[in-house]
């Protein structure tokens, strides 16, 4: 049966909802507030981490959150005005570092990510946005042996849900990316991992390739959801539109409309910060590296070699501070002795978070009508594509690839 479906978000999510909704036969028109992959999904590492499970609230990470903040140079970082705001998603947060939790939501992730590869090729495959990805692998390199020892639960996860990778040791980093500083000791590959060397290209691509299609693009900003009868409105600053389905992916933004219609999820905003390094340092590395020891990502891309790093807890009204990430850029110079760390532009983006690190995606849990897909967290990306498929196997009535009770709305019982 053929829908008449709007999709709230226009970042990766709801791309590729919009595609695999068109796919199947619906008619689509995609929606955001300011313009294709203008949110999380710009400013990415451009990863396709398949069988990504280690979710953020790893057993010990409330001490380890504590050492976080009293350092200078640490990813994470929470304002003392912001503190009192966010104290009750910390404390679910906690939650879900206990060790029954954290390998429950492992599998759950895991269920998604296996099928990240597969599913990208399924979506881009016999088109031009083909071209926009690399088969590199995921690297994550260590020079300290404590640090790479902390990695010791993460590699049990992975092997508890049989995702393949490599331990590495100095010499074979240095045959895959010959420009780091031989100072690197430990190594972690997943070598069946991809690369976006454009993601807001990717993003834009997918928008232009919709429409191409027939799909209908509108800049709209959505404040109001109302179900009715037999339809859902939505309106905002340019009006009123009707529709049979809706589906919410708007990231970040997405919790207060979900909120209207009786689910109170606990969706936080994690801010990320990147910079990118413009001549010729694209050219340095072969593949996205993670820096464990300091904890930051190296991605080369066609318009240079972006650095991403921080997790800052202050929510969407904040303004940016770079000030951190830009600390950061002496251990770039040690990682990469021949790089010329010229900043060519600074971002910050909003990582849509839910505590246990899974997605919310399933129906809202009074209404079929509307059904949601956020909280992708730093996995948006990645399972990006495997999302929208389900999207649509949902809104058409057949069954997902993959079962959507884990990441249903209710799930945190808060309603």
């Amino acid at each position: 049966m053929v829908k008449k479906v709007v999709i709230v978000g226009a970042g990766v999510v709801g791309a590729a909802s919009a595609l695999a909704l068109q796919k199947n036969g619906h008619d689509v028109t995609l929606l955001d507030r300011k313009s294709p992959c203008s949110g999380a999904s710009f400013g990415n590492a451009g990863a396709i981490v398949n069988g990504s499970c280690a979710p953020t609230a790893m057993p010990g990470i409330f001490f380890d959150a504590i050492k976080m903040l009293s350092n200078t140079h640490s990813p994470l970082s929470i304002p003392s005005a912001y503190f009192h705001k966010i104290f009750p998603w910390l404390m679910r947060f906690i939650w879900q570092s206990r060790s029954s939790a954290v390998y429950k939501n492992a599998a759950h992730l895991h269920a998604l990510s296996q099928y990240a590869v597969e599913s990208w090729r399924k979506l881009t495959d016999d088109t031009e946005l083909a071209s926009l990805f690399r088969e590199t692998g995921w690297l994550k390199v260590y020079q300290s042996e404590k640090t790479f020892a902390s990695t010791k639960k993460a590699r049990e996860l992975l092997d508890k849900v049989a995702t393949k990778y490599e331990v590495l040791n100095a010499t074979q980093i240095q045959e895959l990316e010959p420009n780091l500083a031989p100072t690197f000791n430990y190594g972690i590959y997943q070598k069946d991992s991809l690369s976006i060397v454009d993601p807001k290209s990717l993003v834009q691509g997918m928008v232009d390739l919709f429409i191409n299609r027939g799909g209908c693009y509108k800049n709209f900003a959505v404040d109001t959801i109302k179900t009715q009868d037999e339809s859902v409105s939505i309106s905002g600053p340019d009006g009123t539109l009707s529709t049979e389905q809706v589906v919410i992916a708007a990231g970040a933004w997405s919790r207060p409309l979900a909120k209207q219609l009786g689910d109170n999820i606990p969706l936080e905003t994690e801010r990320g910060y990147h910079l990118m390094l413009g001549g010729s340092a694209n050219s340095l590395l072969n593949r996205p590296v993670v820096n464990g020891d300091n904890a930051f990502v190296l991605s080369p891309m066609e318009a240079g070699l972006r650095m991403t790093s921080q997790v800052e807890l202050a929510g969407l009204e904040t303004p940016p501070n770079y000030n951190k990430i830009r600390q950061l850029l002496p251990f770039v110079k040690q990682m990469l002795p021949n790089i010329k760390t010229v900043e060519e532009s600074a971002w910050l983006g909003f990582r849509p978070s839910l505590p246990d690190s899974l997605p919310v995606i399933g129906f809202a849990t009074k209404t079929k009508k509307v059904l949601y897909a956020f909280g992708h967290q730093h996995l948006g990306m990645t399972l990006g594509a495997i999302t929208g498929s389900i999207v649509a196997d949902m809104i058409s009535g057949n069954t997902p690839q993959v079962p959507i009770h884990p990441y249903r709305p209710n799930r945190f019982n808060i309603i």
